[in-house]
């Protein structure tokens, strides 16, 4: 029994962007699903409850910390989709060299916050 291979774990791994896009995928996928789920329940309740709840709701998203919650929202889609893109082309096949993999681990956070930041220029330019 004692020439059984061990399973690989954190201590043997080493750390890659590859992880990174993994965690953040997850972690943006289940934020838009907690936060975007009720955001949008709570905008389609003032909408229902009419134009007192409906000014409350946009007073409250207007607010500093409501901008933060609705980029933040923004930022997890735009690098969900940026990850999930990434992903859709490993799983076709193609993305599997080193080289290729590591510049996509790299460039799919980044075009997450770049697309981001495009998003919020042209809301805030209007």
């Amino acid at each position: 029994m004692a020439d059984r291979p061990l399973s690989p774990h954190l201590q043997i791994w080493k750390w890659g962007p590859h992880m990174l896009v993994s965690i953040l995928h997850r972690a943006s996928g289940d934020g838009m699903a907690l936060v975007g789920l009720a955001v949008l329940v709570w905008w389609l309740a003032s909408l229902v409850g009419g134009a007192e709840a409906y000014a409350d709701f946009l007073a409250i998203a207007g607010s500093p910390i409501g901008l933060i919650v609705l980029v933040g929202l923004s930022w997890a889609f735009f690098t969900h989709m940026a990850s999930g893109i990434r992903h859709f082309v490993l799983d076709i096949g193609a993305g599997y060299e080193l080289d290729t993999n590591k510049t996509w681990s790299i460039l799919s956070p980044l075009i997450g916050v770049l697309l981001t930041a495009g998003f919020w220029a042209l809301i805030l330019t209007k």
